[in-house]
């Protein structure tokens, strides 16, 4: 078998390094010279643990390579994936398929013998047939079908999301089309991974229906935490407690400062226009969407109001940057908010980020950068976690103590024990857990 990766972005990168690790002949074609050039170099221009290992390992094994040239990787394989991106548009909060369909009209002339076109990009209801349709007044003589294989990979984690997957889910309409999907994923029968074959437009849908509804168990435990905290309940507790119950599980029951990312914010957004655009409004989804972005906003309020009501000539320490650990994505970010808010309320912020400091600094303008969480809260006033790296999860709370100017801490992802924190000596806040709660004061 040999496909082609249109796209060398993430998903396309990834899935492109993952197929060929099952013994596929891959070869990735991006427009862009210089990142194929880079990837020829070894040189991996996203940061996900692992990849780089994976990425030369096969290229050495000859079963990955990267070309401009469409025409002949096209032109040569049994599979052609379309993995380029769809942002949200600029009016109406719509998926931009523009990238998706001048791929399809690029790759049409050069397709040769049956060949299976497969969006692997994450699309709204209706575009595998618009690719469809494309493809064949682009090239009459085209024998070839559509077929949707939406990405479930999470950024960190998405090397072993694609070797061991809860589910592959493949939208293929011919019997081709159906043998060529299953020859592709066979090293995961192997494993007995489910693997549900249905229409274009129900893999498309459930895509978008998968992370609206984890989008909703985020909110839905946030706004717990904030009724925990009025209450005097502690959100741990909660959410465990809920989530032992089978029909619910433990899973993104995590309070923190809102969801971010490349995919449950746009993709959220996507959905709701989809279903406005189709008479089915999806309320769910819009109040989901409206109180994140509203999440995000508030989380400096709670920082002022850990200082005391006022950051105006103060220096706060923020710990993590990017919208998740273990990934350099800043996109939709929580500290997009935060920090600008901060700065605009009259603080200097200090800031620290294992590998997401290179994408934020465009960002981000006027932050002070710093090589390590220490040199951050060096006689800072107070200092902010704000995305979970396992190297915050162990500070020294003594050094802590002796680099800021005042023991405050606001932990906006709740990775430390608040017994421990006022036992410590510090102000301690977190998201849920109000410290009446948990019979403590500090």
């Amino acid at each position: 078998m040999r496909i082609a990766m249109v796209g060398t972005g993430y998903v396309g990168l990834v899935s492109g390094a993952c197929f060929s690790e099952f013994g596929t002949d891959v070869i990735c074609v991006d427009k862009d010279a210089d990142k194929i050039a880079r990837l020829e170099k070894g040189e991996i221009p996203i940061f996900e643990p692992g990849l780089d290992v994976l990425v030369a390992n096969n290229r050495a094994a000859g079963r990955l390579s990267f070309t401009t040239d469409l025409a002949a990787a096209v032109g040569e394989a049994d599979a052609v994936f379309i993995a380029v991106g769809t942002p949200t548009g600029r009016t109406g909060g719509e998926a931009d398929l523009s990238y998706v369909y001048d791929a399809a009209r690029e790759l049409a002339p050069h397709l040769k013998d049956y060949t299976v076109v497969v969006d692997k990009s994450t699309v709204p209801v209706g575009t595998g047939r618009q690719v469809q349709k494309i493809i064949a007044e682009t090239n009459p003589e085209a024998d070839f079908d559509v077929a949707s294989n939406p990405e479930f990979l999470r950024e960190g984690a998405a090397i072993n999301d694609f070797m061991r997957p809860d589910r592959v889910i493949i939208g293929a309409e011919s019997d081709r089309a159906q043998e060529i999907m299953r020859a592709l994923y066979r090293p995961l029968y192997l494993i007995e991974t489910p693997i549900l074959f249905t229409t274009l437009e129900t893999a498309e849908l459930t895509k978008y229906a998968g992370n609206a509804f984890l989008a909703t168990k985020i909110t839905f435990i946030n706004e717990i935490a904030d009724l925990c905290e009025k209450v005097g309940a502690n959100v741990h507790d909660v959410a465990r407690g809920i989530g032992l119950d089978g029909r619910i599980g433990r899973k993104f029951l995590h309070p923190g400062p809102g969801y971010g990312g490349s995919c449950f914010p746009k993709d959220t957004v996507a959905l709701v226009h989809t279903a406005q655009k189709a008479g089915s409004p999806v309320r769910i989804v819009e109040t989901v969407a409206d109180i994140n972005d509203r999440r995000k906003k508030a989380m400096a309020e709670r920082v002022i109001d850990a200082c005391g009501g006022s950051v105006a000539g103060k220096t706060i320490a923020v710990l993590g940057l990017t919208f998740k650990p273990n990934t350099d994505d800043m996109r939709e970010a929580p500290s997009l908010e935060i920090v600008p808010a901060l700065q605009g309320a009259g603080a200097t912020v200090r800031a620290f980020d294992p590998e997401g400091m290179e994408q934020a600094s465009p960002l981000l303008p006027e932050v002070q950068w710093c090589q390590n969480a220490y040199e951050a809260m060096a006689s800072a006033d107070a200092v902010v976690i704000v995305t979970e790296w396992n190297e915050f999860r162990a500070l020294d709370l003594e050094r802590v103590k002796a680099a800021l100017k005042s023991p405050i801490m606001i932990d906006l992802r709740n990775i430390y024990n608040p017994g421990d924190m006022v036992a410590a000596g510090f102000h301690y806040t977190s998201v849920g857990r109000p410290l009446s709660a948990l019979g403590l004061e500090g």
